[in-house]
C-alpha cells in the first residue's frame, strides 16, 4: 500500500443483525481487492463494531495525509447528511494536527446510479428466471421496497428507482413501499396490490445489506402469499457485494476526490422549507448515535483484518459544508425505521 495516496473509511450504518454485519465486512473485502495499493479500513455508526472512529485512528496511526470517508448508505437522509458528517467533522478538528496535517473528504451517497439500477435489475431478472416462465412480464407487479425516513427527498429517490425499473423492465405494473417510517409500509402495499388481477409479483428490498428489516419484507411477503394462493409472490435478492455496487463505491471515491461528487441538496429539509418539514430548515448538526455505538454485536463485527479505508472530507464535497451553513441537525432525519429495529448494516 502507498502511503502517498489517500486512504479509504468505509462507514456503515451497524446492525444487530450478525449476517447484515457480515456482509458489510465482505463488501469492504471486495472495496480492498479493488483498491490494493490503498489503506482501506471500515467501521459503523452503531449497533456494530468496530465503530467509525476505530477505523479512523487506525488510518491515522498509519501516517494517512488524506481520507476519504464513502457512506455505506444508498441515499442521503439523516445518516448521511448529519450523523456521519459530524463523526467526521469532529474527528477532523480533533487531528488537524496529526501528522502535519490531516485531511478528511466525505464523499457522497450512492445516490441514484446506472450501475446500481443494473444490478437491481439483474436481482430481479435472478427472481424472475428462480421462478420460470409461464408469466408474461405484462402479468407481473414489481414492488419496489426503500428503507423508509422521515427525509421525503430520500423516499422520492425509492419512488424514482421504482420508476426507472418499470420502465426498464416493462413489467405491467410497479408501486413503491417502506420498511419503516414511511408509508405504505410492505404489509399495507401488498394488500392492495394483490388485489390488482396481476397473476405474480416480484418484492424486491432496495437495500444494500440483509437485517431486521429485509427479514420483515420476506415474512409479509410469504404471509402475503399464504393469504392470496392465487398470486404468485416472490421474492427478489437485495443488492448486496454485486460488482456494479462495489463500481459505485468507487466512483464515489474518484468523485469526491476530484471534487465533482457534490451530494444533491435541492430538495434538502434542512437547506430548504419542504412541506411537512418545515421546521428542520436550519436546523444545528449534531450526530445522535452515541448510546448505542458498538451495542450489539460484540463478536460478529470484529475488524477481519479487511483494514478497510474511511476517509471523510468534510467539507463536504457536496457543498452541504456540513459545519452546516445550513447545520443539519437531523434529530428528525435518523429516525429511519430505528422503531423497527436498524437492520442495515
Amino acid at each position: 500500500m502507498s502511503s502517498s495516496l489517500p486512504s479509504i473509511m468505509i462507514c456503515g450504518h451497524g446492525s444487530r443483525d450478525k449476517g447484515a454485519v457480515e456482509e458489510f465486512n465482505q463488501l469492504a473485502v471486495r472495496i480492498q481487492e479493488r483498491l490494493p495499493e490503498h489503506h482501506v479500513e471500515s467501521g459503523f455508526l452503531e449497533f456494530a463494531t468496530p465503530i467509525i472512529r476505530t477505523g479512523l485512528d487506525k488510518l491515522r496511526d498509519a501516517g494517512a495525509k488524506k481520507i476519504v470517508c464513502l457512506p455505506g448508505m444508498l441515499f442521503a437522509a439523516g445518516h448521511v447528511k448529519n450523523d456521519l458528517p459530524s463523526e467526521v467533522n469532529n474527528y477532523a478538528a480533533e487531528n488537524a494536527d496529526a501528522n502535519g496535517g490531516l485531511e478528511m473528504i466525505y464523499a457522497p451517497d450512492l445516490g441514484i446510479d446506472p450501475g446500481l439500477l443494473e444490478a437491481a435489475k439483474q436481482r430481479i431478472e435472478e427472481a424472475l428466471e428462480a421462478a420460470g416462465d409461464g408469466v408474461a412480464m405484462a402479468d407481473t407487479l414489481l414492488l419496489v421496497v426503500g428503507r423508509g425516513t422521515n427525509d421525503s427527498d430520500a423516499n422520492s429517490n425509492v419512488a424514482k428507482v421504482t420508476r426507472m425499473l418499470w420502465e426498464g423492465l416493462q413489467v405491467g405494473w410497479a408501486e413503491t413501499a417502506y420498511s419503516g417510517v414511511a408509508f405504505p409500509l410492505v404489509d399495507q402495499a401488498l394488500q392492495r396490490v394483490t388485489k390488482m388481477g396481476f397473476k405474480r409479483i416480484v418484492v424486491f428490498p432496495y437495500f444494500l445489506f440483509s437485517g431486521i428489516l429485509v427479514t420483515r419484507i420476506y415474512d409479509w411477503a410469504d404471509a402475503a402469499g399464504a393469504a392470496n394462493p392465487g398470486v404468485e409472490i416472490i421474492k427478489a435478492s437485495y443488492l448486496n457485494d454485486h460488482p456494479k455496487v462495489i463500481d459505485a463505491f468507487l466512483g464515489r471515491m474518484q468523485d469526491a476526490l476530484n471534487g465533482t461528487g457534490a451530494m444533491n441538496c435541492q430538495l434538502c429539509k434542512y437547506r430548504e422549507q419542504i412541506i411537512g418539514h418545515e421546521h428542520d430548515q436550519g436546523a444545528a448538526q449534531v450526530g445522535h448515535h452515541h448510546h448505542v455505538q458498538g451495542i450489539g454485536t460484540e463478536d460478529n463485527a470484529q475488524d477481519r483484518g479487511v483494514h478497510h479505508g474511511h476517509g471523510h472530507h468534510h467539507n463536504h464535497a457536496h457543498g452541504h459544508s456540513h459545519s452546516h451553513d445550513h447545520g443539519h441537525e437531523h434529530a428528525h432525519g435518523h429516525a429511519h425505521g430505528h422503531a423497527h429495529g436498524d437492520a442495515e448494516a
